[in-house]
């Protein structure tokens, strides 16, 4: 018993004295001194709750002051989510067609297999040559003519989520001006 009161008033006696040396008057007997909170402001000044303070509180003060602007929140472009969305669905899940599918009955039959095999088509590569000579001629992409399986890339659904974006805003913009332009009342000459 005797310990634990020793012990308080040791507690006590550090808190007076390390009141004292911040320069501080030292607490009333029985209030805790340090542990307890500072008591409120008085009622005739505010309290600021937003923002900081512009003076600076004195060096020899214990008091942290931490000002920061509060962030109002984090929020991912809309655009970037439905180009997202819009890749992770894959679209339509394609099959292959007829084009994809080789006859290969003749291979079974007798020793020549099947004829008419690998061999190129010297028409469609001077078609092709002719077409790709055109569009390098007049600086289009030449290849874009290449592309067989035209799946569009994130960014691609990106721009195109944006301008459906931008389109109908541009819609519920016109809307508004026509609306507020036939509540106008007319005014007579």
């Amino acid at each position: 018993m005797a310990s634990a009161a020793t012990a308080a008033a040791i507690a006590l006696l550090a808190a007076i004295a390390s009141t004292a040396a911040a320069g501080q008057a030292p607490a009333p007997a029985g209030t805790g001194g340090a542990d307890q909170p500072a008591p409120p402001a008085p009622p005739g000044e505010p309290v600021r709750t937003k923002g900081c303070s512009p003076a600076v509180p004195p060096a020899d003060s214990t008091e942290i002051v931490v000002c920061a602007e509060r962030v109002e929140g984090y929020r991912l472009n809309s655009d970037v989510l439905a180009a997202k969305r819009a890749m992770r669905s894959g679209g339509r899940p394609t099959r292959p067609g007829p084009g994809a599918i080789k006859d290969r009955s003749c291979a079974t039959v007798g020793p020549m297999g099947c004829r008419d095999g690998a061999g190129i088509n010297v028409v469609s590569a001077a078609v092709v040559a002719g077409t790709m000579l055109a569009r390098a001629v007049k600086g289009e992409n030449v290849g874009e003519m290449f592309i067989t399986d035209p799946t569009p890339s994130e960014y691609e659904l990106y721009l195109a989520a944006k301008r459906q974006r931008e389109q109908r805003e541009a819609e519920a913009a016109a809307k508004l001006k026509s609306a507020a332009a036939k509540a106008q009342p007319e005014v007579a000459d």
